[in-house]
């Protein structure tokens, strides 16, 4: 079953998953770093301000989940945080960057996911994302992501991701 994740913790484990991949020579991360990835306020949505209590008590839950370890920076003084979501979830690193993507920046369509994730992963084409998104409507473990009915004057369906609980298509 697909751990429920409030937003903060949502937030948290997509920033974690976002700079492991897009500033490798930084990750693991300190809390401060969190802070400020949580905070971004570029390519979030929603936009937060959140606190270092804040994060260090959706940290502490993700823990327990088995979702965040942490350990010891080169200097043995600060503490950094690394996600477990493959592991945990079973995902590829094609599904992890997809995943990511859609819990910091929301519902999403195809083709700016492909956008989207272009420093996180490189999918061939456009096909590739929706098949990657198919498959991840209809895992046999849960389904990690939904397809959202069009909006009007749309011509492309927005996918949002199941980790929050079953989404709202009117609000995303």
């Amino acid at each position: 079953s697909l751990p429920l994740l409030s937003p903060l913790e949502t937030r948290v484990l997509g920033v974690l998953a976002e700079k492991q991949l897009t500033t490798p020579d930084y990750y693991p991360l300190s809390v401060n770093a969190l802070v400020a990835g949580c905070n971004q306020k570029t390519s979030r949505d929603p936009v937060m301000n959140v606190s270092e209590d804040d994060v260090q008590g959706a940290l502490d839950a993700l823990k327990e989940r088995k979702l965040v370890t942490n350990s010891w920076g080169a200097s043995r003084r600060v503490v950094r945080y690394s996600h477990n979501l493959p592991q945990v979830l079973g995902t590829d690193a094609g599904t992890t960057a997809l995943v990511a993507t859609l819990m910091l920046r929301g519902a999403q369509t195809a083709g700016e996911l492909r956008n989207a994730c272009e420093r996180l992963y490189r999918f061939a084409d456009l096909s590739s994302v929706e098949a990657y998104l198919s498959e991840m409507a209809a895992r046999a473990k849960g389904p990690l992501v939904v397809k959202l009915a069009k909006q009007p004057g749309s011509r492309e369906h927005r996918w949002a991701h199941l980790l929050g609980g079953p989404v709202d298509a009117a609000a995303a």
